[in-house]
């Protein structure tokens, strides 16, 4: 608990440039429920001058927003100061259950949204780092992954072979062309009408050479009806293909990745989002490219899989994020 306290001032001293005084232990926590007691750890900041309460989760509990907002009315009539829910990580539906009910919140190192005191909500989303920064774009980062993992592995190779299928088009390939070369990853050369890329080094070496360029593939995550999908073709994605390379256990709900046209056509045909996880319900990924990389798979591919939970902080899945490096075909 006290890394998250640390990392709750440093956010707020270093990222938004605030003064914080830690006061420690919220001196009339004694005086809450019981229930309150058990599920937050309450401590005392000064935050710019305004004394406020820091309700630190001690569990990944679902607890809905509006049980919260009751709870901190709570709290807030007792100390007479603004009331702020921590937590280490937040799902997109539960950040936008929480605004909805002005409940001020902060995910250290994310995002936070503070009403009270007149900040609005920011988010740093370690995934959108800007193109600019020499990060490949999407479809680039699908069509290198993809060519990596082919088998056997072919050093000279034709863009618009393996762009086709994943629904890119010609002038797509044109521009993951110029990406690749650009970064030093591959050659160009024309044969005929015909573009081709000659890969500079080995598949292991190029992808831990193109690996600062590359991104997680989820844009985003939302919960769908189970019932509603059924018939659907979806890989598996997330702990749920990790679990299938891995001694990892599966998770209670399954989680399946979706590309941006796929997306599209299932709602358009009447897939909506749910607001929270519901029994039954199915945790979709939504891929910045499409997921099915690798043909005849159950699951997703494995170097996007590494992508999208790298910085997972869960020692057992970068332990089991080691299995699966083990596996790969070189």
């Amino acid at each position: 608990m006290q890394s998250l306290e640390e990392a709750v001032r440093s956010y707020l001293q270093e990222v938004l440039g605030l003064p914080v005084r830690w006061k420690g232990k919220w001196a009339r926590s004694g005086e809450l429920p019981y229930f309150l007691q058990s599920t937050f750890h309450f401590n005392e900041l000064e935050l710019s001058g305004q004394s406020v309460v820091l309700a630190i989760a001690q569990s990944r509990q679902q607890v809905s927003p509006s049980e919260i907002r009751k709870w901190f009315d709570k709290v807030r009539t007792l100390s007479q100061e603004p009331v702020i829910f921590v937590v280490e990580a937040m799902a997109s539906y539960e950040r936008k259950r929480l605004i909805e009910q002005k409940v001020p919140f902060i995910v250290p190192g994310n995002q936070l949204y503070l009403p009270d005191l007149g900040l609005d909500l920011r988010e740093y989303f370690r995934r959108r780092t800007p193109t600019s920064d020499g990060a490949l774009s999407p479809s680039a980062q699908a069509l290198l992954i993809t060519a990596l993992l082919r088998q056997p592995w072919q050093v000279e190779w034709q863009p618009s072979t393996l762009a086709s299928p994943l629904g890119y088009t010609a002038m797509t390939v044109s521009r993951v062309v110029k990406e690749l070369t650009a970064a030093g990853l591959a050659a160009s050369y024309s044969l005929g009408r015909s573009r081709w890329l000659r890969m500079e080094l080995a598949p292991q070496q190029t992808w831990e050479q193109a690996r600062p360029m590359l991104r997680t593939p989820v844009k985003r995550t939302v919960w769908v009806s189970g019932s509603t999908t059924a018939g659907t073709p979806l890989r598996l994605a997330g702990l749920s293909a990790l679990a299938r390379h891995s001694m990892l256990a599966e998770p209670m709900r399954p989680v399946y990745a979706i590309g941006p046209a796929q997306w599209k056509a299932v709602t358009k045909a009447g897939v909506q989002e749910l607001p929270e996880a519901m029994p039954g319900a199915h945790e979709w990924q939504l891929w910045t490219y499409n997921p099915a990389l690798v043909p005849d798979q159950a699951t997703v591919d494995p170097l996007s899989l590494i992508l999208s939970m790298q910085d997972d902080t869960d020692d057992r899945i970068q332990i089991a994020l080691d299995e699966l490096r083990e596996q790969l075909p070189w």
